[in-house]
């Protein structure tokens, strides 16, 4: 994992991590941390208390450590949690082009049921629609992006890699339901 890291990451590239970098000690972390290119920031996850609380822990490698943060990124927001988060601020902006504004990334869920269920709520929100301001009605959106290390083979990937990535793994995904 650190050298697929250290392949895309340069040490003025800044990274966010979405919480859970380590399950070991703060001597371990620490330990990892050294190994690792480029300027860090850290989500909370929750495994990452059991090193967070050490007071020999290296918390100087990171720019800041948060429980939630929101960025921008190229004219968009970028919230930032490690648990998703179903209503995030700003889910429904557009820009002028109808792209969206916002995205929400998180971890946690890994792969498993519960990023099953988050799918199928985007789905849900995409269907649905509202009253515009012209007297029609629009389609929601829900841009939430499960940045989940296997998904990208474990480098650390851009805003504009995670949503291209996002979309051929959910067309993947529907193609094999498809076929069931």
């Amino acid at each position: 994992m650190i050298k697929r890291w250290n392949e895309k990451v340069r040490n003025r590239d800044e990274v966010v991590i979405l919480g859970d970098l380590s399950m070991g000690n703060a001597e371990q972390t620490n330990a990892l941390l050294d190994r690792l290119q480029g300027k860090l920031f850290l989500i909370v996850g929750n495994h990452d208390n059991r090193y967070l609380r050490s007071k020999i822990f290296h918390k100087e490698r990171f720019g800041w450590i948060y429980p939630y943060a929101e960025l921008h990124d190229d004219g968009r927001k970028v919230v930032l949690s490690h648990y998703p988060i179903a209503c995030y601020n700003g889910q429904y902006l557009k820009n002028k082009k109808g792209e969206p504004r916002t995205y929400m990334l998180y971890g946690h869920v890994h792969d498993s049921h519960d990023e099953r269920l988050i799918e199928q709520y985007q789905q849900m929100v995409e269907k649905t629609r509202i009253p515009d301001h012209d007297g029609g009605t629009q389609a929601l959106s829900s841009h939430m992006i499960n940045c989940f290390c296997m998904y990208s083979d474990y480098q650390p990937l851009s805003l504009d890699e995670w949503i291209a990535l996002t979309k051929q793994r959910l067309i993947r995904c529907q193609n094999v339901e498809d076929s069931l």
